[in-house]
């Protein structure tokens, strides 16, 4: 028996796919006619502003409330700045700062600019609860490690970003922030009580619903105590019982990537991910970044196949479609009808001019300084190499671009020779660089091996740990490694041109 029709386009309305090139392949523009949900966006389709608009205009041409999606965090995840990083501090930094006002004017800033370029949905902010400084994926990523603090600046980032129009989705529930693996990669465990979710990763939640965020995204995590053996996203205690019925969410839910190796391997592959996501109440589906008309196809016939042969309920794909249309409308228009449950929009002021100082200042007030910083001309500057994670891709971060004509070298932490670092530079200060050094192999004993003999101030551009290299002269936070992040430090230290 073939594949019907209608399950098929219905299904095509759930799905959220990608495309390389910074121009929409001609299979994307056929899919979006056909009725395709939308696409998310990634750095390889942004080129310049310019481009982007008519990248996106082109997908609208096709079909007018299209949904048009990216990450867009600010500070270490960009994709309109991945070619020189984020003016904008990431929520680490707002977090340091501790001014919701400004976290809620960042926010609207960078709505501002997504809203001018044609881009609807921003999968931000994160609002895990950082609580462990060894965390692979989220670190910078999140407002802080207090339940209480984290929820007041998603609440006031969420305000931010709708006030312009585009739909905040906040990430990734039930909260990521206690993992040490990268769901990127495997499934990770959180292995707590049902309480301990409520008291420390559940507030932040709760406060975005408050705010009228009008989407949220799964994570790829097991919770032993509310979902077995299964990821959060194919949970339905997490996505029906606890996220729609506790708390009261109203708006779409939206899976994070289907390729991701949480949700994937778990499934058995990215079509029957997409159909168990689904069953468990999931609304947008985001297949991955590595899509082709192909597979798009593959997962949009095994969602039809399985409401034929019973695995997920007709009415199901049907709410889920609903809310995804209801989502596209409130895009589309001020006063949409919106989902049932959630108040009808108003009509949005219109954005303020926006400030093109406010990411560095922010920077700067998140900038924390331990120790003397004197006798710093002309350092030798030693960054040391991390690697980046899938979420942030390879984006440009450090002091290089902020001391013009310093010298600047770039080294790895386990295989860098003190020695020759001592002697190259001779009797100049050295500033090293780095993102996460307390986790990184090596860093530590290369950075107290300088500092035994030589004057050394650390910058630290990652999470920062309650480590403190014996000798260093002084310890500076940025709380990122965004362009911001790096001119603040870069100006902390006197050294900015």
């Amino acid at each position: 028996m073939g594949i019907d029709p209608g399950l098929r386009r219905l299904a095509l309305r759930t799905l959220l796919a990608a495309f390389t090139g910074t121009e929409p392949p001609a299979w994307a523009l056929d899919l979006t006619a056909e009725g395709l949900a939308g696409f998310t966006l990634f750095g390889r389709n942004v080129a310049e502003p310019g481009q982007l608009a008519r990248c996106t205009a082109a997908l609208r041409a096709a079909r007018p409330d299209v949904l048009i999606a990216i990450d867009e965090e600010g500070g270490d995840v960009t994709r309109l700045a991945h070619a020189v990083g984020s003016p904008y501090p990431g929520n680490a930094a707002l977090g340091a700062v501790d001014d919701v006002a400004v976290t809620e004017r960042v926010y609207r800033a960078i709505g501002t600019e997504l809203a001018g370029l044609g881009v609807s949905v921003d999968f931000a902010p994160t609002v895990d609860v950082n609580t462990a400084d060894d965390n692979p994926i989220i670190g910078t990523r999140s407002f802080g490690a207090d339940p209480a603090r984290v929820a007041a600046h998603a609440a006031a980032a969420v305000a931010g970003l709708q006030s312009t129009g585009v739909v905040a989705c906040a990430k990734h529930f039930p909260g990521h922030g206690a993992t040490v693996a990268d769901s990127h990669h495997e499934l990770p465990t959180v292995d707590v009580p049902a309480e301990v979710l409520r008291r420390r990763d559940l507030p932040p939640f709760a406060a975005v619903i408050g705010a009228g965020a009008r989407a949220i995204m799964t994570a790829h995590i097991r919770v032993p105590a509310l979902t077995g053996d299964l990821p959060a996203t194919f949970s339905r205690a997490v996505l029906h019982d606890l996220l729609r019925t506790e708390y009261g969410f109203a708006g779409a839910v939206v899976t994070d990537a289907l390729e991701m190796k949480g949700a994937s391997v778990a499934a058995g592959g990215i079509a029957p991910a997409a159909v168990r996501a689904l069953a468990a109440g999931a609304d947008l589906l985001c297949i991955g970044s590595d899509v082709d008309a192909e597979l798009v196809a593959r997962v949009a016939d095994e969602i039809a196949a399985a409401v034929r042969d019973g695995r997920l309920a007709e009415a199901r794909l049907a709410e889920a479609v609903d809310r995804a249309a209801a989502l596209a409308a409130w895009t589309g228009a001020a006063g949409a009808q919106p989902a049932p449950g959630l108040p009808r929009s108003v009509t949005r002021p219109a954005p303020e001019p926006v400030d093109d100082h406010l990411g560095y200042a922010t920077a700067r007030r998140a900038v924390r300084v331990e120790g003397v910083l004197t006798g710093l001309e002309k350092p030798l500057v030693v960054q040391v190499g991390a690697t980046s994670t899938m979420a942030e891709g390879r984006v440009p971060w450090g002091l290089g671009p902020h001391l013009p004509g310093a010298e600047v070298h770039l080294v790895a932490a386990a295989d860098a020779d003190p020695a020759a670092l001592r002697e190259l530079a001779g009797d100049r200060p050295i500033v090293l660089v780095g993102r996460h050094l307390h986790r990184l192999t090596g860093a530590r004993e290369l950075v107290e091996n300088l500092a035994a003999t030589h004057p050394v101030t650390v910058v630290e551009m990652g999470w920062p740990s309650s480590w403190r290299p014996v000798g260093a002269r002084a310890f500076i936070t940025t709380y990122g490694a965004s362009f911001a992040n790096g001119r603040a430090a870069a100006e902390a230290l006197g050294l900015a041109g």
